[in-house]
């Protein structure tokens, strides 16, 4: 099984790349597009974690730039009717730590949102996604934003989130700056954490 390839990108497309190694071997591999995204233009060296799936009629190779994704991707795919399709649409709206928090929060509405997933498709996947959930932690230390490191305070960071969501303000607008407040102050009730993040937006705006 192939499980990394290194080489020269041939092209890009929506929905993966070609990987010219240097034995002379170009080698077609799906990837999501946050992994597309991040990729060197045509002549550009990548190097890619990859996961071969061996079907009837074809071998199909999906690439990530990082084993925790590929590890994440396997975790996704061992879910029932979970295909490595629908795995890729996941993974090119959510990173590891906000697809734990939909699966913390039993989110079945923003799963929805991806492509291709209806309502009762993503109920489904998150009742197997809750077993699986700690897999879902990337093993590196997150970039800033990438979610959560509020452990110990996960409740009253959720809680906190779920208000602001409430107050009519859009999870893409909230949730990194409550990380960064939770971040700061770890100990931080939802209450707290609420008013500090109404008053960030307030000077933001002002």
């Amino acid at each position: 099984m192939i499980g990394y390839l290194k080489g020269t990108v041939l092209s890009v497309s929506d929905k993966g790349l070609v990987l010219l190694t240097p034995g002379g071997v170009g080698y077609e591999v799906a990837a999501p597009t946050s992994v597309l995204a991040r990729l060197p233009g045509r002549g550009g060296e990548a190097a890619l974690f990859v996961h071969t799936q061996v079907g009837e009629k074809a071998i199909d190779l999906f690439g990530f730039l990082e084993n925790d994704d590929l590890d994440l991707f396997r975790t996704l795919i061992s879910i029932d009717k979970l295909g490595p399709k629908k795995a890729l649409a996941i993974l090119s709206m959510f990173d590891a730590g906000h697809l734990r928090e939909i699966a913390w929060r039993e989110d079945a509405d923003t799963l929805a949102t991806v492509p291709g997933i209806g309502p009762k498709s993503a109920k489904q996947i998150l009742w197997h996604l809750k077993d699986k959930v700690d897999k879902l932690a990337p093993a590196h230390a997150p970039a800033k934003g990438e979610g959560p490191r509020v452990e110990g305070g996960r409740g009253e960071y959720l809680d906190a989130l779920a208000g602001l969501k409430g107050l009519g303000y859009q999870e893409d607008e909230v949730r990194p700056m409550l990380l960064e407040i939770f971040d700061a102050e770890p100990d931080l009730d939802a209450a707290s954490a609420i008013r500090t993040a109404l008053r960030r937006i307030a000077a933001a705006r002002s």
